[in-house]
């Protein structure tokens, strides 16, 4: 394993990796990555981007904390009705996606 958070997965009934095949994998692996032919993939331009959307089914990894805000601010989220930390979330999103935060 490297130094990422790898996880091996083994499915049974797989055929064991054939010597020819083994060659052949190592031939592809051996290859500058210069030969690999992207005709056929058309490229991402900016208006791609302004009309992608994040997968649907996509559900950050949630961490409880504590954390010090101001009262007034809790107040202002809360204020809002139900629902505030998900406000909080959402708001807090939007800046780190922006990059808005520069200190």
């Amino acid at each position: 394993m490297n130094s990422r958070s790898e996880t091996l997965i083994r499915i049974e009934g797989v055929p064991p990796v054939t010597s020819e095949q083994q060659a052949r994998l190592n031939s592809l692996a051996a290859r500058s990555d210069d030969g690999i032919d992207y005709s056929d993939i058309p490229p991402l331009t900016d208006e791609f981007w302004k009309r992608a959307v994040r997968n649907p089914f996509y559900r950050p990894v949630k961490r409880q904390l504590t954390v010090r805000i101001d009262a007034d601010v809790v107040a202002w989220l809360r204020s809002g009705g139900k629902g505030y930390q998900t406000r909080l979330n959402r708001i807090l999103r939007r800046v780190m996606e922006g990059d808005g935060v520069k200190e």
